[in-house]
């Protein structure tokens, strides 16, 4: 297990969380089934008077089963822990400061968060028979390892525990929450919702205009019906999200830049048009989006609804093709793009390098995930993709290391029947087409490749095409760029080419 080593525990206001604990009678919020102690047991942990939280111990301790232990860890997880542990999580960010901290007050041993992380840690010990201490990236790697079987209530749980870093969560996790992933693997990234602010139609400037641009600054491109734009990671770093209109087509860019995957998806899903913010929520160290209307939480990574009343309902984005280059190669593939303006209405620093500097620039891991594989470094990129199963079954996800296709410029493969070709720049853009059964053998430039037969192909932003007959065409499938270790924390199951 690689983590960073500026992890630092995100402590809430003290009085907030142990508020929980010091109510000593009144009505008992979230009433769940009696086999299940009531969510306000939980609560009273945190009490500052060992006789409120000894008697909740005792009445969680008669019944407990180790999906209890999420519960406990999501309060652990904001307690001080003892002044002579290692911080163990990273702190809040902030809007203009995404990969910032809160400061901390001194770690002392007496003070109330101290004494409930202890109490926590002992509790956890004594129900589970494990022994990891203080080690609250040990416990939540034990916790992700068990069954999944949580208490009923988990979602309201989480709703009013984390309703302390902002209300606006609590509307994320309303009573009876429908959930199609586990909620202990549901974290807070840091930030409250949309605290790293969506650029939403934000302006652009022509090529001609962008001089704060270098040739070899990353940029993101995608062209629909003859317009293209360019979003410079550099802008979009900041803002992890961008609301667009491309080509009549209203598009949701979406950035994890944990995980280093930029999606744009069509913004308009089976007849209605769905506006999307940042939840500040993650899972699997993968950004959560969340629809305005239901409060939905969205997988970012496979742009279907994952918690509340819009999961499992068969909602599903559809997929646009992006491509990840420089600016210098896409402008000379597209003279005519636009791209955004550095005037986006906020105070960032949008020089080349400025968001996230030192995250891009290791291998440490800013958030736990709860599967590793070692064939690559965390962070390498990957070009990645989902296949439909022709059988109807679960797609099917691909990873193609980068460096494996810089050495091949021209690189074809099958999965689940899938004939696919993978064509990559000198620039890196790599873009992958269905081959229709064709063998292709050439690159002559970044335009043009050609199969063994000697048929000559233009490589456009939709489709390869061919050149002596423009009505035969092969589609482009849609691929993005991924860190490995997040693609594989989400897809173990991954066909690898490396």
């Amino acid at each position: 297990m690689r983590v960073s080593s500026k992890r630092r525990a995100a402590i809430l206001p003290v009085a907030c969380l142990l508020a929980f604990g010091l109510t000593g009678g009144g009505v008992l919020w979230g009433q769940t089934a009696a086999a299940d102690p009531d969510l306000q047991q939980f609560f009273r942990l945190t009490a500052v008077e060992d006789d409120v939280a000894n008697e909740a111990i005792d009445t969680i301790g008669d019944g407990w089963r180790d999906g209890y232990a999420g519960m406990v860890w999501d309060m652990l997880r904001f307690m001080q822990p003892p002044s002579d542990q290692p911080p163990p999580l990273p702190a809040a960010g902030n809007a203009t400061d995404p990969g910032g901290g809160l400061d901390l007050a001194p770690r002392q041993p007496g003070q109330p968060s101290v004494k409930v992380f202890r109490r926590l840690v002992r509790l956890l010990e004594g129900q589970t028979g494990q022994w990891f201490g203080n080690d609250i990236l040990r416990w939540q790697e034990w916790i992700w390892q068990q069954p999944y079987a949580p208490h009923p209530a988990y979602g309201a749980f989480k709703s009013r525990w984390y309703s302390q870093i902002d209300p606006r969560f609590a509307q994320f996790f309303p009573d009876g929450v429908e959930s199609r992933i586990r909620l202990d693997e549901v974290d807070w990234g840091g930030v409250p919702p949309n605290g790293i602010p969506p650029l939403r139609y934000p302006d652009h400037v022509s090529a001609a205009d962008a001089e704060y641009l270098d040739d070899e600054d990353i940029v993101f491109g995608i062209e629909v019906d003859g317009d293209a734009r360019a979003y410079p990671k550099r802008i979009l770093a900041w803002h992890e999200m961008a609301i667009d209109g491309v080509g009549g087509v209203d598009l949701t860019i979406v950035y994890c830049t944990l995980c280093g995957t930029v999606i744009p998806y069509e913004s308009v899903v089976d007849g209605r048009h769905i506006r999307f913010g940042t939840s500040g929520l993650l899972y699997r160290s993968n950004k959560l989006m969340f629809d305005e209307a239901t409060k939905s939480l969205w997988s970012t990574l496979e742009g279907v609804p994952v918690v509340g009343s819009l999961a499992g309902g068969g909602l599903e984005l559809t997929r646009r093709s992006m491509v990840t280059t420089t600016w210098g190669g896409w402008r000379r593939r597209h003279p005519d793009t636009v791209v955004l303006s550095v005037e986006t209405g906020h105070d960032r620093d949008y020089s080349e390098g400025a968001a996230y500097r030192e995250y891009f620039a290791n291998d440490q891991l800013m958030f736990q995930v709860p599967s590793h594989d070692d064939r690559f470094d965390n962070k390498a990129e990957m070009v990645v993709m989902l296949l439909d199963d022709p059988a109807g079954g679960d797609r099917h996800p691909v990873a193609l290391s980068t460096e494996f296709l810089a050495d091949r410029p021209i690189f074809q493969a099958e999965v689940v029947g899938h004939a696919f070709v993978v064509v990559t720049s000198e620039s890196g853009a790599s873009r992958v087409y269905e081959s229709g059964g064709r063998q292709f053998d050439r690159q002559f430039d970044e335009r043009r490749v050609s199969d063994d037969q000697g048929r000559i192909w233009l490589v456009t932003e939709g489709e390869l095409v061919a050149e002596d007959d423009g009505t035969t065409r092969l589609a482009r499938l849609s691929a993005h760029r991924a860190f490995w270790f997040g693609w594989y924390a989400q897809f173990p199951q991954t066909a690898v080419f490396d």
